[in-house]
Order: C-alpha cells, then sequence, then structure tokens
C-alpha cells in the first residue's frame, strides 16, 4: 500500500492525464481545539475519458465525496490517504467534505496556544507534500491550478494566506468568513493559510514595476521584539535588487512575513504569504552573525518568488535547484544590496561547512538526487541541497560569468513563467547566453557525489623560488569523480607582522594534476592558499610552511575570506586525522580573539569545543578540556566591552565550564556576584549559564526557578533542554520520553530536548542509551513521523561514546533493521561520525 508516499511514476502518470482548472477550499476554524471542517472543490479535465485516478487527503474523516454530481462511499473510495477516482469524464468536479486534523508538529495547519496569554495561533507548513493534510489535493508540482479560500474564524483573528487578505464578513456568532479572490497558478505545496490573534503592521515597497504591499505578522506577545523598521528595510532592498537583476515584477502581488511559533524550518516560500521562524525575532541580544543569518533567510524566501513559485520544478528532483538557486542569490543579493557586504565570508565559515561535512557521509549523494518517490525526498533533502548546491552554483558563476548567468536567468523567467520546467530548461538558457557546453560540467558536478580534495605540489631552488608548482586533485575512492575547477591561487607573505597578498592568479584545475607555469619562479610564500576567492567547491590543504605561519599568526591576515578559508582548511585537516585535535584548539585560541567575521567569530568556537570533546585523544583530554575552559575565560576578559565576541566567549565558556573556577563564574554570572564589563546578563543568556549548571550537576533549583522568571514558550523549551542536561538517570529517563517516545510533545520542545541529550562527559547515565537508541530506531519513523523522527534520531545518536564496539553495533543494526531508509541514513551518519572520531583521536594521541 502507498500511504503517504507518491512515486515519481505515478505522479507523471496523473500529470499526462489531469489539467486541474480550479481549487475552492472552504475551512472552518471554528468546530473545535483539533480538528477543522475542509470543503474542497477541485475542477479538472481528463485527457483519457473514462480513465482513473487519485486525489490525496491525510489523517482526515471524510463524510463526504462526490464525483460529477455522484456520490462516493467514503468507506470504499478513501483508503490509505488516497481517494479512488474512476469513470473520469473529459470535464470533472470533485467534492470533498471532510474533518482534518490540527498538527503539533509543524506538518499541516499547525495549532499554537501562546502560554503567555493563551491566545491563539494556527499556520500551514506544506512543503514537501502536506497540503493534503488540510485540503483534498492532487499532491504535486507540476499539477498547478489557481486557488480559492473562503475561511470561518473567530472575527477577532487574523487571516492570511496567497491572496490580499479581504474585509471579512461578520456572521453574528462572533465568527467571520474570509473569501479571498483566486490567487495566480501555483503548486500546492506553496498555498498557505495564517490565522489566529496576530498583530500585523503594514507598509509599502515603491519600485519600478509599481507598488508592493508589504505585511509583517507576530504573536502579541513579541509585538515589542518585531524590528519592524529593519525588516521592512531588508524587504525592501531585496525587492529593489532582485526586480533588477531578474527583469521581471514580483509575481503575487502582495508580500506578508509571518513569524510564527515551533517551527519546523527556517521559513516557507509560501507564495506572497512567507513563513518565518520568530526565532528571528529576538528578545535578547544576539551577534551580528544572527542578524546576517536573518537577512539571508529574508533574501533567500524572496528569490524564490521568482524561482520556485514563478517556475516551479516538474518534480521533486530538481528540488535542489529551488533551493540551491534561492542560497546562491540571497548570499549574492546580500553582498549588492545589503550592509552585509562580506556574506561570502560567512558562508564559508559556516554554511559551505555544513555541505563539506554531509558530502563526507554515507549518505551522501548527487546535487540532482534521483528522487523517485516522497520518501527519497525525505532522504535527500540536506545540505547538499542547500550549501553545496549554491557553492556549486558560484563555481558555475565563475566559468560562465556573472553577465551570462543573468541573462540566462531572465530568459528562463520569462520562458516558463507559472509553469513547471526541468534543469535542463535552465542549462539551455545558460549555454544560450554564454555560449560555452555545460552538459559535461553538468554531468560531473550535479549528477556525482563527494567533495574534491586540492593539494598542492612543488618544488623550490636554492633561493627559494618555485621550479615547480601544480595542484593535485584526489577524491574518496567510494565517489572518485575529479571535477573541473575554477579557482584562485594567492601568495601571501608576512610583511611588517601583516600577512599581505602578494599575488593571486585564476587558472582552471583539471583532473589529477594541474600544472601552474604562471607562479613558476615566484619565491615560495608564507602562506600558499588555494581556492583563494572560494570560487570552487573542494577542500583545501596547507603546505607545512603555511600550516606554521597560520597558527602563530593567521590574525596577521586582513583579508576575511583568505582567513575563512584557512580556518575551513585546519578544520577539515582536523577532521580528517590530518591535524592534532591539540593543534586546532591551539590555532584557535591564538586567534580567534582577533577574528573580524561575524560567522567567523560565532561558529568556529563550536569546531574547537568539539575537537575538545571529540576528536581528542582520551588520554588528553582532560587538560584539552582545561585548556580550553581557561583559554575561553581569557578570551572573554580580553574581549571588547558589548562586542559580539565577548557574548559568542562568554557562551562558549559556560558550554565548557567543568572545573570549580569555572562553575563558579557561571553561578556568579547567574546571581549577579560576577560582573564582567559589557556584558549584558539578559534572559537567552540566563538560560545559556542555567544549562551549563544542570549540564555539570549544579543546577539546583535554578531551572524550576528561572521557568518562573521566563513563563514563555521560550523559556518552557529553555528549561526543558535544561533538565535533559542533567547528569542522572532520572533526568535522562524523563528526556528521552519526552524526546523518543511520546507524540504529543511539541515539536520545538522535543528538538530542545533532542539537541541536549547526549552531554560529553556524562558516560556512565548514557551508556545504557546505546541499546535504546538502536532500538528504537527501528521503528520511530512509523510512531513519531518525518519530522520529529528524524530529529530524535540525528541529535541522540551516541556520537560521545565513540569506540571500536558501538561501531560493531551500528554496523550489526544497519544489517539486520527493517526500518525505512530515511532512519538508517541517521545511524549510518552517526556511525560515520564515531569512525571519524576515532581515527582524529589516534591522530591527536601522536601529537
Amino acid at each position: 500500500m502507498p500511504g503517504t508516499n507518491l512515486t515519481r511514476d505515478e505522479a507523471a502518470t496523473r500529470a499526462a492525464l489531469l489539467d486541474v482548472s480550479s481549487y475552492s477550499v472552504d475551512l472552518d476554524l471554528t468546530t473545535s481545539e483539533t480538528t477543522f471542517a475542509s470543503t474542497t472543490t477541485i475542477e479538472f479535465t481528463c485527457s483519457e475519458p473514462g480513465a482513473e485516478t487519485f486525489a490525496d487527503l491525510v489523517d482526515a474523516t471524510v463524510h463526504s465525496i462526490t464525483l460529477n454530481g455522484e456520490s462516493l462511499d467514503p468507506a470504499a473510495a478513501y483508503a490509505d490517504s488516497r481517494i479512488a477516482l474512476s469513470g473520469l469524464a473529459a470535464t470533472n468536479t470533485l467534492v470533498v467534505v471532510a474533518d482534518c486534523t490540527y498538527s503539533r508538529t509543524g506538518e499541516g495547519l499547525h495549532r499554537f496556544v501562546d502560554p503567555v496569554d493563551d491566545r491563539v495561533y494556527l499556520y500551514s507548513q506544506f512543503e514537501v507534500p502536506d497540503a493534503r493534510r488540510v485540503f483534498t489535493t492532487f499532491e504535486q508540482p507540476d499539477l498547478k491550478s489557481v486557488f480559492t479560500f473562503v475561511v470561518r474564524a473567530p472575527e477577532q483573528w487574523k487571516v492570511v494566506s496567497n491572496s490580499p487578505t479581504p474585509a471579512p464578513t461578520a456572521l453574528g456568532d462572533g465568527t467571520a468568513r474570509w473569501e479571498f479572490e483566486p490567487t495566480k497558478r501555483m503548486s500546492t505545496y506553496i498555498t498557505a493559510l495564517v490565522a489566529g490573534e496576530y498583530h500585523e503592521v503594514q507598509d509599502v515597497y515603491q519600485g519600478k514595476h509599481g507598488d508592493i504591499p508589504l505585511g509583517h505578522y507576530c504573536r502579541q506577545s513579541l509585538v515589542e521584539h518585531l524590528d519592524r523598521e529593519e525588516l521592512v528595510k531588508l524587504t525592501k532592498q531585496g525587492f529593489e535588487f532582485f526586480e533588477e537583476a531578474f527583469d521581471f515584477p514580483y509575481p503575487f502581488g502582495k508580500y506578508d512575513q509571518l513569524y510564527v511559533p515551533e517551527y519546523n524550518m527556517g521559513a516557507m516560500e509560501n507564495a506572497g504569504c512567507v513563513t518565518l521562524r520568530d526565532e528571528y525575532l529576538p528578545r535578547s541580544r544576539q551577534p551580528r552573525s544572527f542578524y546576517e543569518f536573518r537577512c539571508s533567510v529574508i533574501l533567500h524566501e524572496m528569490a524564490h518568488m521568482w524561482f520556485g513559485d514563478l517556475v516551479t520544478m516538474k518534480w521533486w528532483d530538481d528540488l535542489w535547484l529551488n533551493e540551491s538557486f534561492a542560497e546562491w542569490a540571497c548570499y549574492h543579493a546580500e553582498v549588492e544590496a545589503t550592509e552585509y557586504t562580506d556574506s561570502w565570508t560567512g558562508f564559508a565559515n559556516a554554511r559551505k561547512q555544513t555541505g563539506y561535512r554531509q558530502d563526507q557521509m554515507p549518505s551522501t549523494h548527487p546535487i540532482a538526487a534521483d528522487n523517485v518517490d516522497l520518501q527519497a525526498v525525505e532522504v535527500n533533502f540536506d545540505m547538499i541541497t542547500y550549501a553545496k548546491g549554491a557553492s556549486v552554483l558560484k563555481q558555475l558563476v565563475a566559468w560562465v560569468g556573472l553577465d551570462d548567468f543573468m541573462a540566462g536567468l531572465r530568459q528562463y523567467f520569462k520562458d516558463h513563467a507559472y509553469g513547471n520546467s526541468e534543469f535542463k530548461d535552465l542549462l539551455a538558457a545558460l549555454e544560450k547566453a554564454s555560449g560555452r557546453e555545460l552538459a559535461g560540467w553538468a554531468k560531473e558536478w550535479l549528477q556525482t557525489a563527494g567533495v574534491n580534495t586540492l593539494t598542492p605540489e612543488f618544488a623550490l631552488d636554492g633561493e627559494g623560488a618555485y621550479t615547480r608548482l601544480a595542484v593535485r586533485q584526489s577524491a574518496h575512492p567510494d565517489w572518485p569523480t575529479l571535477r573541473r575547477h575554477r579557482l584562485g591561487i594567492g601568495l601571501y607573505d608576512d610583511r611588517d607582522g601583516r600577512l599581505v597578498l602578494r599575488r593571486t592568479v585564476e587558472v582552471d584545475v583539471e583532473g589529477e594534476l594541474t600544472e601552474i607555469p604562471e607562479l613558476v619562479g615566484e619565491t615560495q610564500p608564507d602562506l600558499l592558499l588555494l581556492n583563494d576567492g572560494d570560487l570552487t567547491y573542494a577542500k583545501i590543504r596547507l603546505d607545512e610552511r603555511s600550516l606554521a605561519t597560520v597558527v602563530d599568526g593567521l590574525s596577521k591576515l586582513d583579508d576575511s575570506l583568505a582567513r575563512a578559508l584557512v580556518w575551513g582548511a585546519t578544520w577539515d585537516m582536523t577532521r580528517d586525522a590530518e591535524m592534532a585535535a591539540r593543534d586546532f584548539v591551539t590555532l584557535v585560541l591564538a586567534n580567534i580573539g582577533a577574528e573580524t567575521d561575524a560567522w567567523g567569530v560565532s561558529r568556529i568556537p563550536t569546531y574547537a569545543a568539539q575537537a575538545v570533546s571529540t576528536f581528542s585523544a582520551p588520554e588528553h583530554r582532560d587538560e584539552l578540556r582545561s585548556r580550553w575552559e581557561s583559554g575561553l575565560r581569557e578570551l572573554v576578559l580580553a574581549a571588547e566591552p558589548g562586542s559580539d565576541a565577548q557574548l559568542t566567549f562568554a557562551r562558549s565558556y559556560a558550554a565548557a565550564a567543568r572545573s570549580e573556577q569555572a562553575v563558579g563564574d557561571v553561578e556568579a554570572l547567574l546571581d549577579g556576584g560576577l560582573e564582567i564589563d559589557g556584558l549584558a546578563v539578559d534572559q537567552d543568556l540566563r538560560w545559556s549559564l542555567v544549562t551549563s549548571l544542570a549540564a555539570s550537576g549544579n543546577a539546583g533549583e535554578r531551572i524550576e526557578a528561572e521557568l518562573e522568571r521566563d513563563r514563555t514558550i521560550s523559556g518552557q523549551e529553555h528549561a526543558a533542554a535544561a533538565r535533559a542536561a542533567r547528569p542522572t538517570a532520572e533526568a535522562k529517563a524523563e528526556a528521552w520520553e519526552v524526546a523518543m517516545v511520546s507524540t504529543e510533545t511539541p515539536n520545538e520542545t522535543q528538538r530542545s530536548v533532542a539537541m541536549s541529550f547526549q552531554r560529553s562527559g556524562q558516560d556512565d547515565v548514557l551508556a545504557p542509551y546505546v541499546e535504546r537508541y538502536l532500538a528504537a530506531a527501528d521503528d520511530v519513523w512509523d510512531r513519531l513521523g518525518n519530522k520529529r523522527a528524524s530529529t530524535a534520531l540525528e541529535a541522540m545518536f551516541p556520537r560521545q561514546l565513540a569506540s571500536q564496539e558501538l561501531l560493531d553495533r551500528a554496523d550489526a543494526w544497519l544489517a539486520r533493521t527493517p526500518a525505512p531508509p530515511a532512519a538508517k541514513r541517521y545511524v549510518a551518519e552517526g556511525r560515520a561520525d564515531v569512525a571519524r572520531a576515532l581515527a582524529a583521536q589516534e591522530r591527536d594521541a601522536r601529537g
């Protein structure tokens, strides 16, 4: 039985058969607190009268089904999340009356009650296939249609959808009806409904193609944190840039951005009705990296209005193209149109690293994955889709040139507006614009998996000049493709205490070995940097002289992007057991205090913390933990008062605190006995401190006391995470029930607990959960569903218990489990992390 799955072949058959003229969706949100009434009328044609097909509807109680005026028995026609339709006419009308279920997992129509004031908030999340949890659909991206929503809700609510919100009609019983105009032609997964007691503010963007109404919405309890002026500025900057760059007017009339609670994702590109995590409205001070990332999210979703919503993939095989393009476009727009002009540096320090990590897992896959069904989409929707894809598009821009790349995009939008396309259509447009053959490029970059490593090879004469310089390209034997790379090679010299660029050359690297004759005769630099400018997607290696240069003085390098490449190279070398964990920690402690890139400051300490807790040799770990802890304390005290670095180092110090002095500092910061000039101990930092004390077994009654201060949903989530961090058998048992067993836990609370469960230094209380984890992994996908199961399996794998025994147990489980592929993936990835940790520990033991 297909269940909620849908195959590509089934979708192709249905698309060839049907053309969907319209949907009318009537939703009554006043019927109960657990379900809502959903009546769907679909008008569609059939190219083969007499044929049969099916419509999609999930987790519903169906009251009636009418096809072309004839009633169908729901008990016979509705089964396994599908409504069977036979004897189709040339022109058809399907009417389905049902009750659908509110979600607590962020899939379908999520219902949230704010504990601060008991106000109710609803929002939809439909990607990949969850519109069918709210109304009857033909749930696939290439059956586009127009949608007319009619909504009954309490009259004091705001109701927002893809079309402009109409004036409601009062019904006289405390409820009202909102009758929306038909939408533009779009796919089911980008339709949307948001309703509840939201706060609303309106603005207008006046652009070259006319006015665009801009709405911003949030919960009433977050109004004081809605930094409207900044959000409107970024939105207007985005529209001005994209309308000019794409040479196509914004397609959907108005543009609402709604900040919603307990969100599974960062944001979603519903046409004209974008939903975003309301954590993006921070209640406490955040570093610049937070706001830089928020800007990228806002621009990412806006880019989707053209790439994804206006022109939509035919099937989920090209999901990568939607997300990779939006990811590339948001960073390009940040640099060109906002104050975050060094965003590609942040991308290299943070986002790109997630792509490198994912691409070295046993679950790696081509960017253009073969998504044969929806279950395959679940497995392949990851940071290869986002971060690697964006990196490869950046390489494509370098390959064809930005002007030709943009010219191809503009024609692509014009040719396929409001329709569906495949990657070959975009490729054809780019080939025509650039004059370059791209099929070979696409094959090696998009249809193969794995990341290449680029290593310099050279010989020197007696004067220290290169007599030969070459770049050796290698690949993992399981993914052996060697690719064409357009990259820069930079030569940096130590002059007057600074690392200064002497020369850079841009070259094409191809095959196993590429000679670089342009640099023969150049004196060996203090730092030889491959991929200078970060044009390509590849791991790079530093030669011995270059590594010594940066360990002693990376902070001497003024170029932030070049520093990001060095940070990335040394972190890769540490993860690949080519650099001792102790040496990486030394590098970080010596240089992070002078780092200026916001993402460098906030992300690199997390890499060093992982090196300490996971990659260090067990016999050295206590000493390295002590050095890391004391080094962070020094960084906190030395940081500029009120700076982002000070805040980040304080958080890192709290996370590392285990010694008597450090625990005492954390307690004193929380109680006010220790004040650090410029460091505001606000609510979010207080929770970091409480969680630190919980993890070290020193929280006492502080968790519940802090929750009394902060009764918000964020406070409840933080408290749940702090309880899970405690090093007791009782705490772990409670957390396990919440995150891995209960189906009633709200999704964001479950995520908080799952991410806090596994803690370094708590081996004794966590050891029993190896077997419990593997036993649960057999069926957790069926018990908890996609989102919560993936969260639990990824976050709760016992990585910190790295041992050969754990590898053997994971192997045995993978060999015999009945679990679905998505569950196997997370165990295989956890196993790969353990194998990598063991190799790194062995390397660190050698010094």
